[in-house]
């Protein structure tokens, strides 16, 4: 039997001579349960952010993105494009062009980016699930159509039941200062089929055309910006990325999802666990109600403290009894705090009771939550890590006045 552990939890839930006592118990008890709570809820905030993005990021951006190194564009070898095809775990591929352009709409002109795909860049992403207005068409028997972001759409005031083309301007690559100015610039007419809606990064960036229309616009039949992969979902990223790179050697670059967007995931990490650090501080601040409680309790106990001693207790049994009581504290504010927190996390996914000021204007109605086993280890292990170094002044430096000839517990 650990006695030290029997005779804690007996001062724990005995009735205190001092009410004072008990009034900062309940406050230690209440101010842990409070910080684990809140720390619980805003990890799972955070994560519930982090993976909201990743999903709106999954529905435009590839599972891999070949690029060259030195260079903006470069021309596509048939070889090695057959290769691709060939390595295990690899779904799809897609050329792509990239360029800013000059669009123009009516009488309004905005600066943005086409993206020139080839027929197979549906099976890249999920891109056709976020069609607002019109649909996911490029090319059909008729002609050619532009699919634009909500943002430019918004901008220019773009109809798709008008008959109004958009036009657009890209510079011509043997343009000269000496040249007419109308004469420096390429320009061909398109009509939007569609519009979607990601990210306003995106929404306000992006303009989807057909391969062939992009490279007629440009002069350039042959070079490319890019190629975009999509694999499976079982398969190791890592290990195809690693195939592929070796396919098409260090002049090219080949980027996971996370490294294309390494900038922004970095800031999204560095956030929670800034907000995580501030929120234990305030967390440790409250935890120093312990070391009141504590002391005040081992006040009232020296006569059981001397009466221990007297037979047979030393520094060291003494210093458990009050250690594991701080402890316990802790756990148990850590345990309440835990459960509401789970709690509240849980309501907010089912019921989504906190909701957005505007629910028109965002993508989603209420405040995403997402829990995850490691989070709660991890606030667990933090609060009890709290609570024991907030336990460890009383125990070390005031039982000791209380020892008969100042024994050291050392």
């Amino acid at each position: 039997m650990n006695f030290p552990l029997y005779i804690a939890k007996r001062y724990l839930f005995a009735k205190k001579s001092h009410n004072a006592i008990n009034i900062i118990s309940a406050i230690s008890l209440a101010g842990v349960t409070i910080g684990t709570m809140a720390l619980i809820i805003v990890l799972s905030v955070f994560n519930g952010f982090d993976h909201l993005i990743q999903t709106l990021f999954n529905s435009f951006d590839p599972d891999l993105k070949i690029t060259i190194v030195a260079g903006k564009s470069f021309q596509t070898d048939d070889e090695k494009l057959s290769q691709l095809s060939k390595i295990s775990g690899i779904v799809a591929w897609s050329k792509v062009v990239e360029e800013n352009a000059l669009l123009k709409y009516g009488e309004k002109q905005y600066i943005a980016t086409i993206k020139g795909v080839d027929k197979n860049y549906p099976l890249i992403n999920k891109l056709d699930s976020c069609i607002t207005e019109g649909s996911f068409t490029l090319e059909d028997e008729k002609g050619r159509y532009a699919v634009i972001g909500q943002g430019i759409e918004y901008y220019l005031q773009v109809g798709l039941k008008f008959i109004t083309p958009l036009v657009i301007y890209v510079p011509r690559k043997s343009a000269t200062l000496s040249m007419n100015p109308e004469n420096a610039f390429n320009q061909k007419y398109i009509y939007p089929s569609g519009v979607f809606n990601i990210l306003q990064d995106y929404d306000s960036k992006y303009v989807l055309v057909p391969l062939s229309f992009a490279q007629e616009l440009l002069d350039d039949s042959l070079s490319i910006t890019s190629i975009e992969i999509r694999t499976t979902e079982n398969k190791n990223i890592d290990q195809i990325q690693n195939d592929v790179q070796q396919l098409f050697g260090r002049n090219f670059s080949v980027k996971n999802r996370f490294q294309q967007k390494e900038l922004f995931y970095r800031i999204m990490k560095y956030e929670k666990w800034a907000i995580f650090m501030i929120l234990s501080f305030i967390l440790a601040i409250a935890s120093f109600n312990i070391v009141g409680s504590l002391s005040m309790l081992i006040i009232e106990k020296k006569k059981d403290i001397s009466t221990l001693h007297s037979i047979g207790a030393d520094g060291q049994f003494l210093r458990r009894v009050f250690l594991y009581e701080g402890i316990m504290i802790s756990f148990f504010g850590a345990f309440l705090g835990l459960c509401l927190g789970l709690i509240i996390c849980w309501l907010q996914i089912t019921f989504g009771i906190v909701k957005f000021p505007s629910s028109g204007s965002f993508i989603i109605n209420s405040y995403p939550v997402d829990i995850k086993a490691v989070d709660v280890v991890f606030v667990l292990i933090t609060v009890l890590l709290i609570g024991y170094l907030a336990a460890l002044y009383p125990v070390r430096y005031i039982i000791k006045r209380y020892l008969p000839d100042n024994q050291s517990i050392n």
